[in-house]
């Protein structure tokens, strides 16, 4: 059964107003320290704050009915964007659960919007509120310092992980399914609030080549794209098979030994195989390389595969529709997806919420970027000074328990860094 819960803050046909900026912002900076949401890649993307309009839906139908949803919304607007870019004019941040069908998904449409692309800057509005009055109005006072940081073992600790990710090697050599992605979490509480501006800035600063998102509490760093559309063109990347960085000659040993993993190689061929299966119905042409690339971050390195395509010129599927045909990919769930899904249930033992879910934007005109919230935490709105942090890893033959555990500690280290300053 589907479950909807909609908020509107408009009376009257709301007024939507896209104003040009002189000067770009920086803009994390602008940030509030309550109600953060932020899309932003090497300084660039679109932050906004204030709630003009909210959904929260869970069921079969969830994405269909936020898709109508957010058409009918952004139908009732009186909208004055003369820039017509993506990102411009109306815009909803959308944070989906991991499973749709069950878990609570948040769609929030913010009163106020700045963007950021190819050097033009924008502020959009709802209402009447003064485009230099709304950039002013989300100065609070600096983050407080966090104090002392104690970690706690999620619902899994490290050897109950390790003994569920051998559980699953042994069914994967049964033949019941190839890969599988099983997912730890680990708890922190701080000594004060933690601020989530504190967070996303030194994220955005360790990790620039990441998409730094926040929606309703969940925040992080993703360096996986799951799709974004701007008109008839669509991309993604696809990241699956992780090392970790080491020092001077070892960091080239580590990345040689990626590049040239069987195990590896064999793990991100099933996860770029599922996105271009779920995605090739919907487009005239689809293009995706052969061969993967070494994706490097600060903590870790990825084999990664970008893919491009375009829609079909008649009868396109809008964005969120594309979304849910092609999520959860082998990156995030495993193959075949529904044996995946079933054994995720079986053994993660964790509520994911909308950890490893969709998470970005979408405007009026349909274009928008969802990436997957991966290397992220979802900030307890019961208790401001804890946080949820998540790890996964894709299992496959082969996989060594040990081996995985390490790897969910190099990516939770993304956040910790984050909380530590």
């Amino acid at each position: 059964m589907t479950a909807a819960a909609v908020t509107s803050r408009e009376s009257v046909t709301p007024v939507v107003t896209t104003t040009p900026l002189e000067t770009a912002p920086h803009l994390l900076d602008l940030l509030p320290a309550d109600g953060a949401l932020s899309w932003v890649r090497h300084g660039e993307g679109l932050v906004g704050w204030g709630e003009a309009a909210r959904l929260e839906v869970s069921g079969p139908r969830a994405l269909a009915e936020a898709a109508a949803w957010w058409a009918e919304h952004s139908a009732g607007l009186d909208v004055d964007d003369r820039l017509g870019v993506p990102g411009s004019g109306p815009v909803v941040f959308a944070s989906i659960a991991f499973d749709p069908a069950a878990g609570t998904s948040v769609f929030v449409v913010p009163e106020v919007v700045v963007g950021r692309r190819a050097g033009v800057a924008w502020v959009t509005t709802t209402g009447d509120a003064d485009p230099a009055d709304a950039l002013a109005s989300p100065s609070a006072a600096a983050p407080a310092p966090l104090g002392r940081l104690r970690y706690a073992d999620g619902v899994l600790d490290p050897a109950s992980w390790c003994s569920t990710v051998a559980a699953a090697v042994e069914r994967i050599g049964a033949g019941d399914l190839e890969k599988v992605v099983l997912a730890r979490d680990l708890l922190v509480t701080a000594d004060a609030p933690l601020d989530p501006r504190a967070l996303l800035g030194r994220l955005a600063a360790r990790f620039p080549g990441c998409w730094t998102f926040a929606v309703d509490g969940l925040l992080g760093a993703t360096p996986e794209l799951l799709l974004r559309r701007t008109g008839r063109e669509l991309s993604s990347r696809v990241l699956a098979g992780t090392a970790p960085r080491g020092a001077g000659a070892d960091d080239e040993r580590l990345a040689a030994a990626l590049l040239g993993s069987a195990k590896d190689r064999a793990e991100h061929a099933l996860a770029v195989d599922s996105l271009v299966r779920a995605l090739d119905p919907f487009c005239s042409t689809l293009t995706a390389p052969a061969e993967p690339r070494l994706l490097t971050l600060a903590n870790v390195r990825h084999l990664a595969t970008d893919v491009t395509a375009v829609q079909r010129p008649r009868g396109r599927a809008g964005l969120l529709e594309l979304v849910g045909a092609v999520h959860p990919t082998a990156a995030v769930c495993g193959t075949p997806t529904a044996a995946a899904a079933a054994l995720i249930g079986e053994l993660e033992g964790m509520d994911r919420g909308r950890y490893a879910g969709p998470v970005g934007w979408l405007d009026a005109r349909g274009d928008g970027e969802f990436g997957l919230a991966l290397r992220c935490a979802q900030l307890d709105d019961r208790d401001p000074a804890t946080a949820r942090l998540f790890a996964g890893c894709g299992i496959v033959a082969g996989s060594d328990p040990a081996a995985e555990l390490a790897e969910t500690q190099a990516k939770f280290a993304a956040v910790q860094a984050a909380l530590e300053g």
